[in-house]
């Protein structure tokens, strides 16, 4: 049973991010602020749950929350401050988005940097805890899931439409055979064997 306050305090923002271990695309946050009653049968982490639930959550979420923000960090950005500190900025962009100021933030993982005086608590797996940081999730999930199935139409053959730019074996094999696109991150290991690869 997700909980909904972790601080007490009402204006509690929580916030995630999706696409960190991604081999291409942004990294998405979300940040959001709920009301005091605030319930949906579907709401979890986002990994829990299907793409046609996350996409019924996604209006559900954005007409029901107090404020909610949604922020990406560009591949070329990812690969200039490297993935840990893309999640953090995107994660902070996504707060500096919401219409509300928060009181409190609580922050998917156990990595953050301090937003502005705003005090704040990191909780492990917080996306299967609270209902702000799971809401979070599903944004940050869907609109990055938006955005990579309209990257796939420019290049099919690596099928982000499916993969959504995760290291899948296709999505592997893809970069074997095609090399790599403007959308890939220079700094990963695109391929376990990876010496020099054609950008």
């Amino acid at each position: 049973m997700l909980q909904l306050n972790f601080s007490g305090f009402s204006l509690e923002a929580g916030t995630d991010e999706a696409g960190r271990g991604c081999l291409a695309g942004p990294v998405v946050a979300a940040a959001v602020i709920l009301p005091e009653v605030f319930s949906h049968p579907f709401l979890n982490d986002s990994k829990q749950i299907s793409e046609k639930k996350r996409d019924e959550l996604k209006p559900f979420i954005e007409n029901n929350a107090l404020a909610f923000g949604v922020s990406f960090v560009w591949q070329q950005e990812v690969d200039k401050i490297n993935v840990l500190q893309a999640s953090i900025t995107a994660m902070h962009r996504a707060i500096d988005a919401l219409k509300i100021t928060p009181e409190f933030i609580i922050v998917d993982g156990n990595k953050f940097r301090n937003y502005k005086k705003i005090p704040h608590q990191t909780i492990v797996k917080g996306d299967a805890k609270f209902k702000s940081i799971a809401a979070a999730s599903v944004l940050a999930k869907t609109y990055r899931d938006a955005y990579m199935a309209k990257i796939h139409q420019e290049y099919p053959m690596y099928n982000w439409l499916k993969n959504k730019g995760y290291p899948t074996k296709e999505h592997r094999n893809a970069i074997r055979e095609f090399g790599a696109t403007k959308y890939h991150r220079k700094t990963f290991k695109l391929l376990p064997e990876q010496l020099k690869l054609k950008f």
